[in-house]
């Protein structure tokens, strides 16, 4: 029995309950408005200066001279508006060519769902600006996201019922729910806590996208604070769809906790001194092409084998830095290429220093705190893990800042602030709501391939728009970056650093210079085949490279699942290349990812979604599933 998700790709039954029951995402009509709409909501609202007319034709130019970034990186980069999210864009996730799914915390957002109250999701149309609101149930505050491998996107875990904000929202704390993209605008998100759910309440939790096609959920809070602590923390994993027994498991990982008394013998590396509590939240995590996930909280950082269950210990993050929230350091897996043979490097920007004490009493922290300038990276392989971080400084301190790989294997750095750290309403000093002040208006890019001492560049336009916490950005299909969100504060509000729905795009300098197009691109890449699709470039282009990328869920700065990986290709005539797919589901898993080529450096106008591998279920088991359900309760 398949359960219907509106398009062909389905989920098996066995893997959510043992029900006869069935569904279609389309059955539940969607609220649309045009984004310009919203200032209908009258002059006087709070929402009035943030609507699209309000700033219709602002854009902000700047040139780029040219450097050692490469071709791609040299011409004129801008920066305008474009139109509203309905919601506030806490987290975000590119669903379709077009479309861009948010998810915000219940609360009095100016889009309206079926129901007659403030939505809490919406889809974003990036071709037109319209946004049109999702009709959800439970609470999606500081959720997670990842997807499946045949196509569906999975958001786990929330907040409980905060009927304050909003009283049409269920309890969102072990939750799942299900969004299969569509063409037509009628898929919806569906949920039935009754049938599909985590096996325990997950405030904060992080997701993996596991070789076999499946989610590896992580860590969280069963109830909401300022910081994790030892009577909220869920140090646990478990796999959805389901599997073994159904039930989470223990991370003594994500459970280490601070000794009473620091020593000079210790290290951050010695079991004997662990400190992923207080601050693991959100943890860092990224499938590694062995197989193995790499996990970063607090100040340590792991590699771990999931089929065992097997926790290894790695060198601790450098200089006593924090990384995971409430210090939400930017971060990546670097682009796994034929040059470094698809090694994997992880690269974490930014965070909190060691003389912010973030598991101590809120009341003495600082919305002035400095924040850290420190960039590492480190190869994940014996070697490198031998080796350890190499650390360097970027031109100031950034927390909450996203990470974004780009085509050309590029990591652009936005958002955040130069101060203080990640939520609101916890330090006395506090600037509206914000934990955090000084919020950082300019974007960094990062060149993982140049040469230490010159991989930073700051040249580029500035926004007028601060996005601090709650925000998002994510790389587009046609290159662009959609920046959107930022609401430091309990509900929308006015105040500084007020509640934030204007989108903005950003054209890197690649957008303003003759870039190559491809067609007749395969709709799926079975792993190892070769696939011959067309090309159009420039004669004088040189090199042509091609490569698949995940482009993350975005949220509270940590993009979940975001990947890169070059392709072997061959070019066989003057408009014909041939790409060869990843060896195997390790290097780039199953399901859905975004196809680039790139001529001497200069990604292609847009990309294409393919579907990595058959689009298959993930493995599920019936036994797994009815486990679940009969050993837990349910929010």
């Amino acid at each position: 029995m398949l359960l219907a998700l509106h398009t062909p790709l389905t989920l098996s039954l066995s893997l959510l309950a043992l029900s006869s029951l069935a569904f279609s995402s389309s059955s539940t009509s969607a609220s649309s408005v045009s984004s310009p709409g919203l200032d209908t909501l009258g002059a006087t609202s709070i929402f009035d200066l943030d609507t699209e007319t309000t700033f219709k034709h602002v854009k902000r130019e700047h040139k780029h001279s040219k450097r050692a970034l490469g071709a791609a990186w040299t011409g004129t980069s801008s920066l305008e508006r474009a139109g509203v999210t309905g919601v506030g864009a806490m987290q975000a996730s590119v669903v379709g060519p077009d479309q861009i799914l948010l998810f915000d915390k219940a609360e009095n957002n100016p889009l309206i769902a079926k129901n007659g109250k403030s939505a809490w999701g919406s889809i974003y149309t990036i071709s037109t600006g319209k946004v049109r609101a999702l009709n959800r149930k439970t609470n999606s505050f500081c959720a997670g996201g990842g997807w499946l491998s045949n196509g569906t996107l999975v958001s786990t875990g929330g907040n409980p019922v905060q009927s304050y904000m909003n009283d049409a929202a269920g309890n969102g704390l072990d939750a799942i729910r299900l969004f299969t993209p569509c063409d037509d605008d009628k898929c919806d998100v569906y949920e039935n806590p009754s049938r599909i759910r985590l096996t325990s309440a997950r405030w904060y939790p992080s997701t993996v996208r596991l070789e076999d096609g499946s989610l590896l959920i992580m860590g969280g809070m069963v109830a909401g604070g300022f910081n994790n602590a030892e009577s909220t923390d869920n140090p646990t994993f478990e796999f959805f769809p389901p599997k073994n027994n159904g039930l989470q498991f223990y991370s003594k990982f994500l459970h280490a906790r601070r000794i009473a008394r620091r020593t000079a013998s210790l290290t951050d590396t010695d079991d004997t001194h662990p400190q992923a509590l207080n601050s693991n939240l959100f943890p860092i995590a990224y499938l590694l092409p062995d197989g193995n996930v790499f996990v970063a909280a607090n100040r340590i950082a792991m590699i771990y084998n999931w089929k065992t269950n097997t926790e290894r210990r790695v060198p601790g993050i450098p200089n006593g830095v924090t990384v995971t929230y409430p210090a939400s350091a930017a971060n990546t897996l670097l682009p796994l290429t034929i040059a470094n043979n698809w090694t994997p490097e992880v690269l974490i920007c930014g965070g909190t220093p060691s003389s912010v004490n973030l598991d101590g009493n809120p009341a003495k922290l600082s919305s002035a705190g400095p924040t850290s300038k420190q960039c590492i990276r480190m190869v994940l392989n014996s070697a490198g893990i031998k080796k350890g971080w190499a650390v360097e400084q970027m031109a100031e301190g950034r927390v909450m800042s996203d990470a974004l790989l780009m085509p050309d294997g590029k990591v652009l750095i936005i958002n955040g602030a130069k101060n203080g750290i990640a939520g609101y309403g916890n330090v006395p000093n506090s600037i509206g709501a914000s934990n955090a002040r000084n919020p950082i208006f300019r974007p960094t890019l990062y060149d993982p391939v140049a040469k230490a001492g010159s991989r930073f560049s700051t040249n580029f336009p500035s926004s007028k728009i601060e996005r601090l916490y709650h925000s998002s950005a994510t790389l587009i299909p046609d290159g662009r970056i959609f920046i959107a969100g930022s609401n430091p504060n309990d509900a929308v509000s006015t105040t500084t650093y007020k509640t934030r729905f204007q989108v903005e795009m950003l054209s890197p300098p690649y957008k303003s210079l003759t870039q190559p197009n491809f067609y007749n691109a395969p709709s799926n890449l079975l792993y190892g085949k070769t696939y011959t699709i067309g090309i159009n470039v420039l004669a004088s282009a040189k090199v042509i490279t091609a490569v698949i990328m995940d482009l993350g869920y975005s949220t509270h700065g940590v993009h979940m699942n975001s990947r890169l990986v070059e392709l072997v290709v061959e070019r066989t005539a003057k408009h014909k290349l041939q790409i060869t797919a990843p060896k195997n589901a390790a290097r780039f898993q199953p399901g859905w990812a975004w196809l680039w080529v790139l001529a001497d450096g200069v990604p292609s106008e847009t990309s294409i979604r393919v579907m990595v591998g058959t689009g298959a279920d993930p493995p599920s088991s019936a036994y797994a599933s009815k486990n679940l359900l009969a050993k837990t309760k349910g929010a």
